[in-house]
Parts: C-alpha cells; sequence; structure tokens
C-alpha cells in the first residue's frame, strides 16, 4: 500500500513536470533563474565590518521603535482609563 501511494505521487509529480515541460514554463523559469544569478553578481555585497555596522543601527532602531510603542501604549491605556473612569 505505501508503494502504491509513493508511485501514485511519482506519477503526478512526473506529469506535472511533463505538462510544464511541454508548455514551456521550465525554460522561462530556468531564464528567470540565470538572469537572477547574473543580476546577483553584479550587486555590491557589504564586507565584514559595514555588515556589523548595519547590524548594529537596524538593533538600535529597533530598540527604539519599542520604546515608542510601550511609551504610546502606556498614554493610550492612561487616556482610555481616564475616559472610562468619567463615566
Amino acid at each position: 500500500m505505501k508503494n502504491l501511494t509513493l508511485i501514485i505521487w511519482l506519477a503526478v509529480v512526473l506529469g506535472v513536470f511533463a505538462f510544464l515541460w511541454y508548455k514551456g514554463h521550465l525554460l522561462r523559469f530556468a531564464g528567470y533563474v540565470r538572469a537572477t544569478r547574473e543580476e546577483l553578481k553584479r550587486c555590491n555585497w557589504p564586507n565584514r565590518q559595514e555588515l556589523g555596522e548595519s547590524t548594529f543601527v537596524v538593533m538600535i532602531s529597533i530598540f527604539l521603535l519599542g520604546v515608542f510603542t510601550f511609551c504610546a501604549d502606556l498614554v493610550i491605556s492612561f487616556v482610555v482609563n481616564a475616559i472610562n473612569t468619567l463615566r
């Protein structure tokens, strides 16, 4: 039973592969991958120091955004509680 299930799945995968090959989708996908690889070769990648500096900036930014969100939440909850107590 397990082998039959495996054979059925293999037939389905091969059928989909054959259909994609027939319609030309695999050639377009191969062209896309080739163009992407060429474009990535032209990119300027950061060195180790630049990567560390960028990581530090991101960590500080996330910390500041967290502090801002926490403070904004405190202020909003204070205002909502003040409004609820006035009722």
